[in-house]
C-alpha cells in the first residue's frame, strides 16, 4: 500500500474533517427552514442540486459518464433504487431535525458503521473478526436499552442508520464516482421534484409563495448545502487512509449531539446516556479492530 505524501494527508484530512464538521453544522440550516413542509423542501433540495452538480459534472467533462450510468437497464435501476434511499435518508433526517430529534439523528449516524458491517455479513457475505461481533453486540445492547427504559423504539435513528446502510451497498455495487453517482441519483427523481414543486406553486402552497426574502436564499441554497460537503468528502477521501476517513466521520454525529443538547434544549436522560455509552463502546471497538486490521494488512504487502 503506498503511503500519500505528509502534505497530501495533511490537506486530505483537513477536508475530510471540514467536510464532517459541515455536515454535522447543517441542522441549524434544516431548522431555519422548520416552517416549510419537509417534501418541498427536499423537492427544492433536489432541484437546486441537480443545478450545481450539472454544473461540476460539466467542469469535470464527465457528461460521458452520466449517459453511461443511465444507458443500461441493471444501472439504471441500481441508481434507481439508490436515489430512493438518499431521498427517504433525508427525508427523515430533515424532518427529524425539524422536529425536535437531533438527538436520535446523532444516534443514527453513529450507528452507521456498524449497520455497514453488519450489512457486509449478512448481505455480501464477509468475514467478520470477533471484535466486530462484539461492536455490533454493544451497539445492539444499547438500541435494547433505549426500548426497554423508553418504551419505544428509536425509529428515526434505525432508519436513518438502516437507509444509509442500504444505500451504501447500492452505491457499492454503482461503481460510479461520488460526483457522478449524485448527479445520476438526482436526475432520476428531479422530474417527480419539479412537478410536485409546480404542483404545490399552483395550488398556492409552495413556500416560495409566502416566505421573505431571507428565506427564498435559504431555499435555493440548498444545492449549495448538498455540493460542499460533497466535494470536500472526494477531495479528502482520496489523499487520506481508510481508517483515518473512519474516524473523522465521527466528528458530524457528535457535532449534532451538541447542538441538540446546549442549542436547541433537548433531553440527553439517563436512558439516551446509557445508550449512546454502548455505541460509543461499539464504535471504539470497531475503530481499533479496523486499525489493527489495516497495520496487520500494510505488514504483509
Amino acid at each position: 500500500m503506498t503511503t500519500p505524501p505528509a502534505s497530501a494527508s495533511t490537506r486530505g484530512a483537513l477536508a475530510a474533517g471540514a467536510c464532517y464538521l459541515f455536515w454535522g453544522l447543517v441542522p441549524i440550516y434544516w431548522r431555519q427552514l422548520h416552517g416549510i413542509d419537509t417534501l418541498e423542501l427536499i423537492a427544492h433540495q433536489h432541484v437546486w442540486s441537480l443545478v450545481v452538480l450539472l454544473l461540476l459534472v460539466a467542469v469535470q467533462g464527465g457528461f460521458g459518464r452520466v449517459r453511461a450510468a443511465l444507458g443500461t437497464r441493471r444501472s439504471l435501476a441500481i441508481n434507481l433504487l439508490s436515489s430512493v434511499l438518499l431521498t427517504t435518508n433525508w427525508l427523515i433526517y430533515v424532518w427529524g431535525v425539524n422536529h425536535g430529534h437531533v438527538t436520535e439523528c446523532s444516534l443514527g449516524y453513529y450507528l452507521v458503521p456498524l449497520v455497514n458491517v453488519a450489512v457486509g455479513r449478512f448481505v455480501l457475505h464477509e468475514p467478520m473478526r470477533r471484535l466486530q461481533w462484539l461492536a455490533i453486540g454493544c451497539a445492539a445492547l444499547g438500541v435494547a436499552l433505549l426500548l426497554i427504559q423508553l418504551g419505544e423504539l428509536p425509529w428515526i435513528a434505525l432508519s436513518l442508520a438502516g437507509s444509509w446502510g442500504a444505500y451504501s451497498l447500492m452505491r457499492k455495487r454503482a461503481t460510479l464516482g461520488a460526483v457522478t453517482g449524485l448527479t445520476v441519483e438526482t436526475l432520476l427523481l428531479a422530474p417527480f421534484a419539479i412537478a410536485f414543486l409546480l404542483w404545490r406553486q399552483h395550488t398556492g402552497e409552495g413556500a416560495l409563495s409566502h416566505v421573505d426574502a431571507r428565506m427564498h436564499v435559504l431555499v435555493l441554497s440548498a444545492g449549495v448545502i448538498t455540493a460542499i460537503p460533497l466535494l470536500l468528502f472526494a477531495y479528502g477521501a482520496r489523499r487520506i487512509r481508510l481508517s483515518t476517513l473512519g474516524l473523522l466521520q465521527y466528528i458530524s454525529p457528535s457535532v449534532q449531539l451538541v447542538l441538540a443538547i446546549v442549542l436547541y434544549d433537548e433531553p440527553f436522560t439517563a436512558a439516551r446516556a446509557w445508550s449512546f455509552a454502548c455505541i460509543w463502546l461499539a464504535l471504539s471497538i470497531y475503530t481499533i479492530d479496523g486499525v489493527r486490521a489495516q497495520r496487520a494488512a500494510t505488514r504483509t504487502d
